[in-house]
């Protein structure tokens, strides 16, 4: 598939990626319909408004996924109460993270709660978790690595399908190095490339700082000229990453994109409109 081609398929079958706060009520009308649409977990709120705003979507027409962060459950008795809810809204697709928060029962990371969840889940057939081409804050490289392949591992050994969503990197060259790494180091999960959407630039750098991505802002802050090229003129073009790495999508199996909106649905979904006619 020609690049053209790989760059308008990635951004037709975009995923939107929506915060469960108080601003989201107002945008969600603007979803596409029938949409993707990936949904985190606070770690404030904890799983709840996770589950319950995903049901919400899925009853409006769209596919919702659920993020399940392990340090956020508190046992086993806990786990089972996710896994019925799950099964009682037919939820086929979920996605599991470590999670920012201290852990407030035994689950420190994704692959251990995945082990306990996914025997309980009678309705999920795929299955989610993040990667970092540009580091993690705590966690070492070779421990991410080590990880990784374990949790497509344990998917595959379920009979589950598996992806992986790329964490926030506004580096095309450093998210295709990692990547051609991790292929060489046997990783065979489709990727989903995690974009911002169309964000104004305050509004990625401040709610970008609470929701994990640092590393990344504080580079653009050290690099004035980083960000004049990517924010055009004051928000964030998803372009600026989605077409260099579309030449590449075939051979490295980048299937999907997943829109980091920070909850900003109308001036995305107005982006992607305007990418695809293109």
């Amino acid at each position: 598939m020609s690049s053209p081609d790989a760059r308008k398929r990635l951004i037709a079958e975009a995923r939107y990626e929506l915060i469960p706060l108080k601003s989201l009520n107002d945008q969600i009308p603007h979803l596409p319909d029938g949409c993707s649409v990936s949904v985190t977990c606070s770690p404030t709120k904890g799983i709840e408004p996770t589950l319950q705003l995903s049901a919400e979507l899925n009853g409006r027409g769209h596919h919702a996924v659920p993020h399940i962060a392990a340090r956020l459950v508190e046992g086993r008795e806990h786990v089972e109460k996710i896994a019925a809810r799950l099964n009682e809204h037919g939820v086929t697709e979920i996605f599991v993270v470590g999670g920012d928060p201290d852990p407030v029962g035994p689950y420190a990371d994704g692959l251990s709660l995945l082990r306990d969840l996914l025997p309980l889940c009678q309705t999920v057939r795929t299955v989610g978790f993040p990667s970092y081409p540009d580091h993690h804050t705590v966690i070492p490289d070779a421990a991410l690595d080590e990880a990784l392949l374990a949790k497509q591992a344990l998917v595959t050994e379920l009979g589950l399908g598996a992806f992986t969503s790329t964490q926030m990197c506004f580096n095309a060259k450093t998210i295709e190095q990692w990547l051609r790494r991790q292929r060489d180091r046997g990783l065979t999960v489709p990727v989903h490339l995690g974009v911002p959407g169309a964000v104004e630039r305050a509004r990625l750098l401040s709610l970008g700082t609470r929701l994990g991505i640092g590393s990344s802002l504080r580079y653009l802050r050290k690099n004035s000229g980083a960000i004049m090229r990517i924010f055009s003129p004051s928000s964030y073009d998803p372009d600026k990453l989605i077409t260099p790495l579309s030449r590449h999508a075939d051979e490295l199996n980048i299937t999907g994109l997943h829109v980091f909106t920070f909850n900003s649905i109308e001036s995305t979904a107005a982006w992607q409109r305007k990418a695809l006619a293109q």
